[in-house]
């Protein structure tokens, strides 16, 4: 069942954007969620989409293409899906497949979603499946079949499914709350793998003849029961009669002690990553004598940046490959999922520039180049290999990356620079006498919602069909509404809502010399929640205030302190697609010196609370345990050299969301920030409890409100959970808020909401105090 290794080089990939070029999937499934679109419209233009897709990779000369990566929410929703593993509460709500389906994502007025969590260290989010001793998992393969029958039927030969492996969903699955004492996802490995079995017959009779199963937990640190249980779920499912080839994948960092162990299973072929810190990949698979004749495909241009490929090194690297493999196959790194669609749409860069970027249509051409490089020699490509030279001279010689002042202002900077000189007890204190907040005092993360009136003002702004006086007139009636409506609330710290904010880093990277903003590169972050990633191009610096006048004129129509809002150094580098030509640690100190400055100008303005958010510091956690201590010691100390410079009396928050917190309690300490809010709300509260078991001493909001779902909580629930929180949180030291910004709810919505966690607020204060 093995490939001739005289076979011909093939291009190929593991996942493609699933958007469309103008974001075509989210006003679909938007559309049909609002009612505007019924099902089968929906329907139509998901295949539309992924007819689309499979034209643009054999345009591009990809020779086999994967199916089953495209979904209308989330690729581990699906397979939950395809095993049957829908909660009770969600296939019990008498709703129709689609809906139950989306009802598990996004929840309903009556049943909670699942969780949701960041995609290892992506800013990709998926939903966790939830399992218990009693999940009965059952085969659905409709979806898989469909697609793959789609794409045969358009005239791929080779096409290959992709499937989440039994052993990364078991463990990326949570216990579902009413779960045994002790339960563990993995116990169920023997009840999935039939499952598993049954999926693969239906395709091998589809017609695949290879079926991709990715495996992505195995790059991290895994116990010998894992490796075991790797093992054997192979070793079973390659003794399943008349299957499909298996190629198992891995992405996003080294195989290390797993390597071994998928290379002595049965399986025809795996898939790894070469780029980055899985480049160790290379020395570890000729240490164990290679692959000899089975299918190796080589991740050798990096699927999550946006610089054009070292095709000369990616070459080399595939070259080496040749003698460790019955076959090598030439791909990106992991699914192109995590990149924007072209980057030939940004019309409006600087020719120079565009000339480095490489997004997920020129990431696919990169990889044909490689193939057609193996299989028919350098003088093939010479024209492509050039021009990748000359893009990559053109990067390394420009202007855009060095700033002296920059340079020699890091240089100079100590370890004061890097604490605040007060200790929380005596900043408490002063903080206390200054604002003179209550017992559980109530506020927002940020955000209030971004109403189509105005994202149509800022697009009238940018093309000119609005005047400057008009925009600044709608952002001021938007500012005074939130402050008046906050007010109304009985809200005790008040946000200014962002109306002018386009995205948390965006709007700050379109204002920091450095960074590079894009029109069309949206990326998705969850569900119908797209971003456009600036790229992170140059030394760093603010050349002027960025948010000192809405934060001035928000404060100007109240008594009660407005936050002052900014994005921490470490989330503008995870959410950006930064330089790989420097250690992030030098440009996370470059970003903080430009908040800093923000900052000391926010304080001298009158601005009494700060919040820096900080929600992708466990995104960015290297996926290996040896490398966290480096990055957590320099990501707190970036956070840190940006809000260290404020007075005692100044309160610094920080927010976090839609991650496992338990693995940097220590680093959420060494932030010292004032306050941290967290997301808590889908969690019931399980953070409150491990930041008291881990003595964290400052002050908490865990969030009793998700934002991420259309349900708005009853007051009676908020303080369930505002009772649940005070059982690890003395009131003292407590925080009622939302998980995260409102940005993505409505007006309705959220007034509800709000004024349902000030009356919960009200009610458990008053029990405290009495």
């Amino acid at each position: 069942m093995t490939d001739s290794p005289s076979a011909r080089v093939l291009a190929t990939l593991h996942g493609y954007p699933r958007q469309g070029p103008d974001r075509e999937l989210k006003k679909a499934v938007e559309g049909y969620w609002s009612g505007r679109l019924d099902q089968d419209e929906l329907l139509r233009t998901a295949a539309a989409l992924r007819a689309g897709a499979r034209r643009e990779l054999r345009a591009a000369g990809i020779d086999e293409i994967p199916t089953g990566d495209f979904s209308l929410y989330d690729h581990v929703l699906d397979t939950a899906w395809a095993v049957g593993a829908v909660p009770p509460r969600h296939r019990n709500a008498g709703l129709g497949e689609l809906d139950t389906y989306f009802a598990m994502a996004r929840g309903t007025a009556d049943v909670q979603p699942l969780e949701m969590t960041k995609w290892f260290d992506t800013n990709y989010h998926y939903l966790v499946p939830e399992l218990d001793q009693d999940t009965a998992f059952a085969a659905d393969p409709r979806k898989q079949v469909a697609e793959f029958e789609e794409a045969r039927a358009d005239g791929f030969e080779r096409a290959r499914p992709v499937l989440l492996g039994p052993v990364s969903f078991l463990l990326l699955a949570k216990p579902a709350p009413h779960a045994a004492p002790g339960f563990q996802p993995l116990t169920l490995l023997d009840r999935l793998l039939p499952v598993y079995a049954s999926l693969l017959a239906e395709l091998r009779a589809a017609g695949a003849e290879w079926v991709q199963l990715d495996e992505p937990v195995l790059v991290q640190d895994q116990p010998g029961a894992v490796l075991g249980a790797t093992a054997r779920a192979y070793r079973e499912l390659c003794a399943v009669d008349d299957r499909p080839r298996l190629l198992v994948a891995s992405y996003f960092d080294a195989l290390g002690e797993a390597l071994p162990v998928l290379a002595d299973s049965p399986v025809e072929g795996l898939a790894l990553d070469f780029t980055g810190p899985a480049a160790a990949n290379l020395d570890a698979l000729a240490a164990i004598g290679g692959l000899p004749g089975r299918r190796l495909v080589a991740g050798v241009v990096d699927g999550r940046n946006v610089w054009a490929a070292d095709l000369e090194r990616a070459l080399s690297t595939l070259a080496t490959l040749l003698g460790l493999a019955g076959r090598v196959d030439a791909a990106p790194s992991c699914s192109l999922l995590h990149v924007p669609l072209d980057a030939a749409a940004e019309r409006e860069s600087d020719p120079q520039i565009a000339r480095w970027l490489s997004f997920a249509r020129q990431k696919t051409a990169e990889v044909s180049v490689l193939a057609r490089a193996l299989a028919e020699g350098r003088d093939a490509v010479a024209p492509q290999l050039s021009a990748a030279r000359a893009a990559l001279a053109s990067r390394a010689g420009s202007a855009l990356a060095r700033d002296t002042a920059v340079r020699e202002r890091c240089a100079a900077l100590g370890e004061s620079e890097t604490r605040r000189p007060q200790p929380y007890e005596e900043r408490a204190a002063a903080q206390r006498a200054r604002l003179g907040l209550p017992l559980l005092p109530t506020t927002t993360i940020g955000s209030f919602p971004q109403t189509a009136e105005l994202r149509a003002a800022r697009a009238g702004l940018r093309s000119g069909r609005i005047a400057e006086g008009a925009y600044r007139e709608r952002i001021e009636r938007e500012i005074r509404e939130v402050i008046a409506y906050q007010e109304k609330a009985g809200l005790d710290v008040l946000v200014h809502g962002e109306p002018e904010r386009n995205d948390m880093v965006q709007f700050f990277a379109e204002r920091l010399n450095g960074f590079l903003a894009t029109r069309h590169g949206w990326v998705q972050s969850y569900g119908t929640r797209y971003v456009r990633p600036p790229i992170l191009a140059g030394d760093v610096s603010r050349p002027a205030p960025m948010t000192l006048e809405w934060t001035g004129y928000a404060q100007s129509l109240t008594e009660r302190p407005v936050k002052g809002m900014l994005t921490g150094p470490v989330t503008m580098l995870a959410w950006s697609f930064v330089r790989d030509d420097q250690p992030l640690a030098d440009t996370a100190r470059q970003v903080a010196l430009a908040l800093r400055d923000e900052i000391a100008d926010l304080e001298a303005a009158g601005t009494a609370v700060v919040q820096v958010d900080e929600p992708a510091l466990r995104e960015l956690l290297p996926l290996r345990r040896a490398a966290r201590p480096a990055y957590l010691e320099w990501a707190t100390e970036a956070f840190r050299l940006a809000t260290s410079g404020v007075r005692a009396d100044t309160q610094v928050h920080t927010h976090m969301c839609y991650a496992e917190f338990g693995e940097i309690l220590s680093a959420i300490e060494a932030l010292d920030a004032d306050v941290i809010s967290l997301e808590a709300a889908r969690s019931r509260m399980a953070i409150a409890d491990e930041l008291a078991a881990a003595g964290y001493p400052r002050e908490v909001g865990p969030g009793v409100y998700d934002i991420h779902s259309p349900r708005v909580p009853s007051a009676e629930e908020i303080t369930g959970l505002l009772r649940r929180a005070l059982r690890a949180v003395p009131p003292e030291r407590l925080w009622a808020n939302p998980d995260c910004g409102l940005k993505t709810r409505t007006p309705e919505e959220v007034r509800a909401a709000l004024e349902n966690l000030t009356a919960a607020a009200r009610e458990v204060r008053a029990s405290v105090t009495a």
